[in-house]
Order: structure tokens, then sequence, then C-alpha cells
């Protein structure tokens, strides 16, 4: 099957079958389908779009183009949550030990970061001898004995969408939904999941930050993932503010571990995790419903059985066998950690959240481009929600940061990124939930 015509059928806006799909995800893994041919085809799908049956069928290519992972051994289903990406969203490190204490098992392919968003596998990379990246032995082993991994993805997995993925990026063809929704699902089917619940993000610290935009992608996430056989929930959730009141590596796993043990827990993030653990044990069947879910989910925190989990995750992949216990004496901190303070008396107003995710890059806490290293220990916590009543000269955020000039240009931008005045109309953690019927 020649690579240029099926170019040319999707140009034309033909639908294309499932063999056609599996001969150009053959051409983009084994290298028969040139660059040029690979953006070109790209460029077709982001301007005639796909149905999902057409998704489906790339997804399953890009899923076979490398390891599938095979949990059949396993007692209990295996399920996961994939977010869109935002700010303090350290949901991840909270969500995969719950939900392995309710007796499901989360082999978690996790991302870094790039652009504003933080990424798991780097808050994960601050914890001193955490292997992110282990090999397949090592993560069947924990998987099996803790009930959750959370781990990079490995270059067997999905090699197709790695390629694919490359291409688009400097092809302006990221933004297609059956692309974006076919890169995700790629890689969380070749993880051999039985369940997934998406957490897609709206608002200005969000990749899409209007509803209808975001509604689309997770129509599209879910109903593609139904077609290639796998059940998927997804949750809209709010990104006008950070979700932790923390934003950084280090400084996230320090909020993850106080959420973990109780000396601590953010409301926002504590809603949108127990609603995503929710409906992931309703999806796995082991709940009844979603607030049964969230029942055990509460349970499994309450009881102290998350954070053990958690424990020995990091323990089992090489970190601190008594990070849980003393998480301050293993994470790294700042040489200059100094407040923000309000200009003014009034109510945090607004959150130019985008902005905040990019005080951290500016501290050193994130990446310009995928080379660049990633200082653990700076950030920001503290952070003050939307409706906070402050005074003139009380503390908005605690910044973290190598050396004083860099804190100086953190404060800066902050001023900018958040905004003092009148009392704001109160948002929803929760927006809606779509299951793709």
């Amino acid at each position: 099957m020649l690579i240029s015509e099926i170019i040319r059928h999707k140009r034309d806006g033909a639908r294309l079958t499932q063999g056609e799909v599996e001969a150009m995800v053959a051409g983009i893994t084994d290298g028969s389908a040139g660059d040029d041919q690979v953006a070109a085809f790209a460029m077709a799908v982001y301007f005639k779009s796909m149905d999902a049956e057409e998704a489906a069928f790339l997804t399953l290519a890009m899923r076979d183009s490398g390891d599938v992972f095979d949990w059949s051994h396993l007692p209990g289903p295996v399920i996961d949550k994939h977010s869109t990406g935002g700010v303090g969203d350290n949901v991840s490190l909270l969500l995969a030990p719950i939900i392995a204490a309710c007796g499901g098992y989360v082999p978690m392919i996790s991302g870094r970061g790039l652009g504003h968003t933080g990424g798991t596998l780097d808050k994960m990379d601050a914890i001193p001898g955490y292997t992110s990246q282990p090999d397949k032995a090592l993560l069947g082993r924990v998987v099996e004995q803790v009930g959750c991994a959370i781990i990079g993805q490995t270059g067997d997995l999905a090699p197709a969408d790695k390629r694919f993925y490359a291409i688009r990026d400097v092809t302006a063809t990221v933004e297609s939904v059956p692309l974006i929704t076919a890169s995700i699902l790629s890689k969380k089917l070749a993880a051999g999941l039985g369940g997934l619940v998406m957490d897609v993000k709206v608002g200005n610290g969000a990749f899409m930050d209007n509803l209808t935009d975001a509604r689309e992608l997770a129509i599209s996430l879910t109903r593609t993932a139904q077609a290639a056989g796998l059940p998927c929930h997804a949750l809209l959730t709010d990104m006008n503010q950070p979700l932790a009141s923390a934003a950084g590596n280090a400084v996230e796993v320090q909020n993850a571990v106080d959420f973990l043990t109780g000396s601590h827990r953010d409301a926002r993030l504590e809603q949108v995790t127990l609603s995503l653990c929710g409906e992931m044990l309703m999806i796995a069947k082991l709940a009844k419903d979603r607030a049964d879910g969230e029942r055990k989910s509460r349970n499994a925190l309450q009881s102290g059985a998350a954070a053990e989990r958690f424990g020995r995750m990091v323990a089992a992949l090489g970190g601190p066998a008594d990070l849980v216990e003393h998480p301050r004496k293993y994470l790294a901190s700042a040489p200059v950690i100094r407040p923000f303070v309000a200009p003014k008396t009034g109510f945090v107003a607004d959150y130019a959240t985008r902005s905040v995710g990019l005080v951290v890059v500016e501290l050193g806490g994130g990446r310009r481009k995928a080379s660049d290293m990633i200082d653990p220990a700076v950030g920001l916590t503290g952070l003050r929600g939307l409706g906070t009543n402050v005074k003139k000269g009380d503390t908005l955020a605690m910044i973290h940061a190598e050396n004083e000039a860099d804190a100086a240009r953190a404060e800066q931008m902050l001023l900018q990124a958040i905004q003092i005045g009148e009392a704001p109309a109160q948002t929803q953690a929760i927006i809606e939930t779509i299951t793709g019927a």
C-alpha cells in the first residue's frame, strides 16, 4: 500500500480503513515513511480530522508498534488516570497509592514537564535514589507487590507515537483532537490497562482554556478509548488557579506527603483527587458507584493505608524507606526562601495560572526545551486560593529560589500573575463528567 495514496485519501476527506491506518503506522515505525510524508499525513488529519473508529484504528496501531504489557496474572483490576496538565497538579502522587490501597493496580506511565506545566516524572525524580525509568522486570515486581508504580515511558512503549509526536511538534499539527487522542491512548493501552479516567483541565492554566474545546477532547478520548476496548470516563476540572498550594518539584512531593499523612490537605486538591479515585474505582468495579468509590478512597487516606503504599512504592523503586516519615531529610531545599506579600488589601481576585507555572520555569524548576536540566528545590509554596481575604503585607506565597536575583524576578512576575481586588465568583473544581456514552 503506497503511503502517498493513504495521504491523498485523507487529504481528500476520505475515511481511512483499518488497513490504511496500520500501513501508515508501520511506515512511521520502521522509517519507510519519510518525515515529509509523516508531516503531510499529520496535516491532512489536522484539516480533515478522523471519526472515533479511525482514531481507534490509529490508537491500536500505535499501541502495537512496541511492547504491550500483560497484567492478566494480577488478582485485581489494572487502572490508571491521565491529566492533560496544569499548575500544582500533583494528583498522581496521591491517586496511585489510594487506588492501590483499595485493591487496584496502577502502572502509571507519566511524562516530564514542558512549557508551563509540571511533569509527574520530574516530581518523582526529586526523590533521591528513585528509579523513575525501571526495566520491565522491576516495574512488574513493584506493581505486583505494592500495587502501584509511577514511572516514565520506555523506548519500546508505543515508539510510533514517539516519532509521530516529534514530527507533529515541529509542523504545527499538535492541536488535532484525534491525534492528541491517539497519542495519549496508545501509551495507556500499551501499559495494559483495563480502565482509564481522564482529567481534562479547563482554564487559563490548561492547554484547553475554554470549555468547548475541553469537552470536545474529553468526548474524543472517551469514545475512542471505548471503541478500542478500554472503558474510559473523563472529568473536566478547573485550572483557573493552581490546584495545590505548591508548584515545583520537591515542594509538590512535600505537599503530597503532607496530604497522604493528613498533616495538610488543600481542599480543591482533595476534591479533585477523591472524585477521580471514585470514578476509577467505579469503572474497575471495586465500588458500586462514584459515591462509594469516594468513601473507600477517603477511608484509604484516613487509615494511613495510602501513605503506607506510597512509602513502599518509593522504597521499592530505590528511594528512601522512610521518606513518608522524614520527607525534609531527603527533599532538596532552596538556598533562598522568602515571602511574596500582598501589595494591597482585598481578595485574591484572579490568577494568570499559566504565568504562575512560568514563574517556576524561570526559577529553574521547569524546562524551556526538552534537554534543560531541572532544579528540584525551587518553586512556590503557600499559594493562597481565589477568594482569600488578605491585608496589605500578608503572605500570598513563599518563593523558593537558587539566589536573591531569581527570587526578585519571580516576585515581579507574581505581581502580574496574582491580582488583588473584589471577591471573585467561586468556581467548582469539578465541572463535568463525560462517560462517552
